[in-house]
């Protein structure tokens, strides 16, 4: 990764899991808990592409896998969110530009639960049993619920943070752009020239400049006969 996109990734992570374990998980709201590390994720994600999205998935899931009070085996979180940086860096836009909050809404969607479902896998696998006896179908339908209404507040800064920290062309206004522009502009209405082989333009007077040369040199030849 860039070192402009390590230096916006690391403050943002840290402060999404410090208000996370420190405020949202102090709600002790019913179901799961807002994911507001998985939110970053996604944000961050979604310009960066698959392989950023999942370098910024895994540290940030190690992070979380590590702070207290965590009580689960180290890396087990850190696999759920690389997997989920990956698939949401798969589907980011093209050209940089959200069309509609549509799709960044059922990327929030499918990533809480996407998620959800992952983390009670790997924890069934190493013998971690809680989400049978809090109840899947709760806790899949509240992750996606708290996760899609904090979307809104979160995921639209990220990216835009992102995309000004990478400095994304299409978001390029500084003085060189305004430099490029107003140059051209005096090139084609300033000095009375088009640019590009257009009429009027330099190619049009050295055609016009040999043509008049030729027919001097024929009325001359004329004239001598």
């Amino acid at each position: 990764m860039r070192v402009n996109r390590i230096l916006l990734s690391v403050p943002l992570v840290v402060v999404a899991l410090v208000i996370q374990v420190s405020v949202l998980a102090r709600l002790h709201l019913p179901g799961a808990v807002p994911d507001l590390l998985l939110l970053t994720v996604l944000g961050l994600a979604m310009v960066y592409g698959h392989v950023g999205g999942a370098l910024v998935g895994f540290g940030a899931g190690l992070l979380a896998d590590l702070a207290p009070p965590a009580d689960h085996a180290a890396g087990r979180y850190a696999l759920v969110l690389c997997v989920i940086g990956y698939f949401a860096g798969l589907v980011r836009p093209e050209n940089g530009r959200l069309k509609s909050a549509a799709g960044p809404m059922a990327a929030v969607v499918a990533a809480a639960v996407g998620s959800t479902l992952l983390y009670a896998g790997v924890g069934a696998l190493v013998g971690d049993t809680a989400a049978r006896h809090v109840g899947l179908p709760g806790l899949l339908f509240s992750a996606a619920l708290y996760d899609l209404l904090l979307a809104p507040f979160v995921v639209p800064g990220v990216m835009w943070l992102a995309r000004r920290a990478d400095n994304d062309p299409l978001t390029d206004t500084g003085p060189a752009a305004k430099a490029g522009d107003i140059s051209s502009g005096w090139l084609s209405s300033g000095t009375g020239l088009r640019v590009g082989g257009q009429r009027g333009g330099l190619g049009a007077l050295k055609a016009k400049a040999r043509t008049r040369s030729a027919r001097v040199g024929r009325i001359k030849g004329v004239k001598r006969l």
